[in-house]
């Protein structure tokens, strides 16, 4: 069942925006409209999130001729559902990317996942776009035996890379940072941040179709033909693009359109709520500085304030594809487990997404074939570094691949079994590290 499954129609109405906050608060509507007949280009993309929109952007600003098709509306998929995090780093942390990697490798990433949040930053002045973007990530130890290996990961930055945004976090202090009683130290980073997902979607979008890149929604994909000239053609519910490029940038929504990448990434469902709002002095008694936090479960809780005062909460899991029915009620449990004050409080949206997660947590970058590009399996850790892989893409295709190259140099392996087997293994792992979340150990 799960190999037929349409994972972009099973839990959405296509075409649409899910019913969340962040599509009740979108700064606009895109209106592009269907693929119609049969086009040619330079590159052609399939997926408008922000791998995609990044990639058309880029290479738009380069001069190509770039056709970006989505299968549904800009940002649909989940970089207009995700937590809004705009995190430093990996989703590894350094330490253990030196253990795999060796120390100059860990660096070269290190390096690239800074450049991530500065081309973010970049992207919101240059191109004025209206995202929330607020300072700040809190990351929370649900562990006492944690506390330490966090006041050790701030000096391994601090010393190791020079990065000085970050600092420790004791026990007394993050109680009154987040307003429960759940944690017992972490650290702060004021050089990561938080914005509205969808609205800097919609940007991206906007500054790339202004750049010159031609965007077609509610376009599916259908099929992939390789010439043997080296180009490829396209087929969409609705027409054909002819290209010398080709890139995939579907994420957790990437289907049977291509094997091998599939056979790298396992799609993975997450769910938010966003509560009513609340006064300045009650948002500030659930998290008093306007950060965003982030725990570190292995299941992890994730949540911030939203522009007008909300709670927005990510957390539970479920090991199948289809979404709970009552999404409120089913993430109400783990919210109340870190703010039991909010027992009985108004939920007003609740929302589930997609992501690709990767054996090894790291993304696949890939040449599927020397003219099929690859970018995907952030982990969730992809409003930054998927904006970089969209930058990495269009600098490939230029022909200066160096910092595309040192993400494919991680070689990830694909799912044992391929994308055969890899749900069923995937079931059995997060079913003991959320079991070790339960039991404390």
């Amino acid at each position: 069942m799960l190999n037929s499954l349409d994972l972009l129609t099973a839990n959405d109405t296509p075409g649409q925006h899910p019913p969340s906050y962040y599509a009740a608060t979108a700064r606009w509507q895109t209106t592009y409209a269907p693929l119609d007949g049969p086009r040619a280009a330079d590159v052609v993309i399939v997926g408008a999130g922000y791998t995609g929109l990044s990639a058309a952007l880029h290479l738009a600003e380069r001069g190509l001729d770039v056709v970006l098709l989505e299968a549904n509306r800009v940002g649909w998929g989940a970089s207009g559902r995700n937590g809004g995090q705009v995190g430093s780093g990996q989703r590894v942390e350094q330490d253990v990317l030196e253990t795999r990697h060796g120390k100059s490798h860990a660096k070269l990433l290190w390096d690239l996942a800074e450049d991530s949040k500065a081309l973010v930053k970049d992207l919101i002045a240059k191109h004025e776009i209206a995202c929330d973007y607020t300072p700040g990530i809190l990351h929370a130890d649900h562990r006492k035996s944690y506390v330490e290996d966090s006041r050790d990961h701030v000096e391994h930055l601090r010393l190791t890379y020079g990065y000085e945004q970050i600092r420790f976090v004791d026990g007394d202090e993050i109680g009154d940072m987040v307003g429960s009683p759940k944690y017992f130290g972490g650290s702060l980073d004021m050089g990561a941040g938080h914005l509205h997902p969808l609205n800097y979607a919609l940007g991206l979008a906007r500054a790339a179709d202004k750049a010159g890149a031609k965007i077609f929604e509610e376009t599916k994909v259908t099929g992939i033909e390789e010439h043997a000239s080296g180009g490829v053609q396209v087929t969409a519910d609705t027409g054909t693009v002819k290209a010398r490029h080709l890139i995939f940038a579907c994420n957790g929504y990437l289907g049977k359109l291509n094997r091998e990448t599939a056979a790298h990434v396992m799609p993975i469902n997450n769910f938010i709520v966003a509560t009513k709002p609340f006064s300045e002095d009650e948002a500030r008694a659930l998290i008093r500085d306007n950060v965003a936090v982030a725990d570190s479960k292995f299941v992890i809780n994730y949540f911030r304030l939203s522009a007008d005062r909300r709670l927005l909460f990510g957390g539970g899991e479920n090991y199948g594809y289809r979404f709970p029915e009552d999404i409120k009620s089913f993430v109400r449990r783990p919210m109340t487990e870190i703010y039991p004050q909010l027992a009985d409080v108004e939920i007003d949206y609740g929302w589930g997404g997609t992501l690709a997660i990767t054996p090894k947590r790291m993304p696949y970058f890939a040449r599927v074939k020397p003219n099929i590009l690859t970018a995907t399996g952030y982990s969730g850790h992809g409003v930054a570094m998927a904006t970089l892989g969209g930058q990495l893409l269009a600098e490939a295709i230029a022909g200066t691949a160096g910092r595309f190259d040192v993400f494919e140099r991680l070689a990830i392996p694909a799912f044992p079994g391929g994308d055969k087997l890899r749900f069923p293994l995937l079931v059995l792992a997060m079913t003991w590290f959320s079991l070790r979340d339960r039991l404390g150990i």
